[in-house]
């Protein structure tokens, strides 16, 4: 079904009906948009009515995302910090006439760029250097949970994204990951490739794919706590 709107306060909430059977609400980073999903038969008024007891919490989510940490506008300049798996290297920035690539040793994160470069093709350079980093790893987690979750994986993306972790195409069978999760620990990616591989039996936050989750990742409210509550990277790229 088509989404709809209703409005609490100064609040506009999205709402979209679904084969469910409780309502779900998500207050979504980076700047706190709020979507409600809702069993197909309800009443707009009851979908409402629902929010209006929930605001507390909504205003305190929204609160946090705002206090959230965010990782500053990179510049792509020696010495900068850069995070990857969740630890932090100096990056180092070495002009010469020859092809760009990047090197990782034990401290730092060289970009190899010619003499020149702009920040954007620097930033475009290490963007796909990081997409390499998520290939190497990202088809073994899911060979690693097919059996066990029972699914088959189709294809996967790579994607930046400015709201969401993952998401995925049940019809199509695919997942969708966020770039920006090569920075947090590798624990973290694996949280969200198996949270995207079960939407592909239940394409919803439906109590069957809560009980799902908790019993391929016992841990996953936590694993979701800390991946949210680590520095996020600015809108900008």
């Amino acid at each position: 079904m088509a989404p709809e709107r209703i409005q609490v306060g100064d609040l506009w909430i999205q709402v979209t009906r679904k084969n469910i059977k409780n309502v779900h609400l998500s207050v979504y980073p980076p700047d706190g948009r709020v979507t409600l999903s809702a069993p197909a038969d309800t009443r707009l008024d009851a979908a409402r009515a629902y929010a209006v007891s929930k605001l507390g919490w909504i205003r305190r989510q929204q609160k946090r995302l705002r206090q959230q940490v965010r990782e500053p506008r990179r510049q792509y300049v020696t010495r900068e910090s850069h995070y990857l798996w969740g630890r932090r290297y100096l990056l180092a920035i070495v002009e010469s006439n020859t092809r760009p690539r990047v090197v990782l040793d034990h401290k730092r994160i060289t970009l190899h760029v010619r003499p020149g470069s702009r920040r954007d093709k620097r930033a475009e350079i290490l963007h796909e250097w990081h997409k390499r980093q998520l290939h190497d790893i990202v088809p073994g987690l899911i060979e690693k949970w097919e059996p066990r979750i029972g699914v088959k994986v189709a294809g996967y993306y790579l994607q930046r994204m400015k709201t969401k972790w993952g998401s995925c195409n049940p019809g199509a069978g695919t997942i969708r990951l966020n770039t920006e999760l090569v920075k947090k620990p590798r624990d973290l990616l694996e949280y969200v490739v198996v949270h995207e591989m079960i939407h592909l039996l239940e394409p919803v936050h439906s109590d069957r794919f809560i009980t799902l989750l908790s019993q391929h990742c016992p841990a996953w409210q936590e694993a979701r706590m800390e991946l949210n509550e680590l520095p996020v990277a600015g809108l900008s790229v």
